[in-house]
C-alpha cells in the first residue's frame, strides 16, 4: 500500500504562483511513475504532469511552460511549481503514484486563482 498527501494548495491571485507537494509513504523510486491530475468543478479528472521512475517529465498541453514537476528522493516528495496561474487553473489537484501495476491517490488539494 502507498499512501499520499497533497499540500500547498490555496487562494492565489492570477498571475501569481504555487507549489504543490506530495509526500509518499514509500520510497519513491519504488514507485513506476508518479504524476499530478487535476478536476475542476463539473469536469473530469485530467492528467497535468508526469514523472518516471528515471527522471523524464511530461507535462500537459494546456499548462506545458507554466509547471515544473521535481522530487526529492530523500524526502519521498514530488512537487508541482505552478507559475502565472490562471482562474481557469483552479481545481482540485491529485497526487498519483503507480506501484506494482497499482494506481494510488491523494485525497487533493484545492488550488483557486481569484483576484
Amino acid at each position: 500500500q502507498v499512501q499520499l498527501v497533497e499540500s500547498g494548495g490555496g487562494l492565489v491571485q492570477p498571475g501569481g504562483s504555487l507549489r504543490l507537494s506530495c509526500a509518499a509513504s514509500g520510497s519513491i523510486f519504488s514507485m513506476d511513475g508518479m504524476g499530478w491530475y487535476r478536476q475542476a468543478p463539473g469536469k473530469e479528472r485530467e492528467w497535468v504532469a508526469g514523472i518516471t521512475r528515471g527522471g523524464n517529465t511530461n507535462y500537459a498541453d494546456s499548462m506545458k511552460g507554466r509547471i515544473n514537476i521535481s522530487r526529492d528522493s530523500a524526502k519521498n516528495t514530488v512537487f508541482l511549481q505552478m507559475n502565472r496561474l490562471e482562474p481557469e487553473d483552479t481545481a482540485v489537484y491529485y497526487c498519483k503514484a503507480r506501484w506494482f501495476g497499482s494506481d494510488y491517490w491523494g485525497q487533493g488539494t484545492q488550488v483557486t486563482v481569484s483576484s
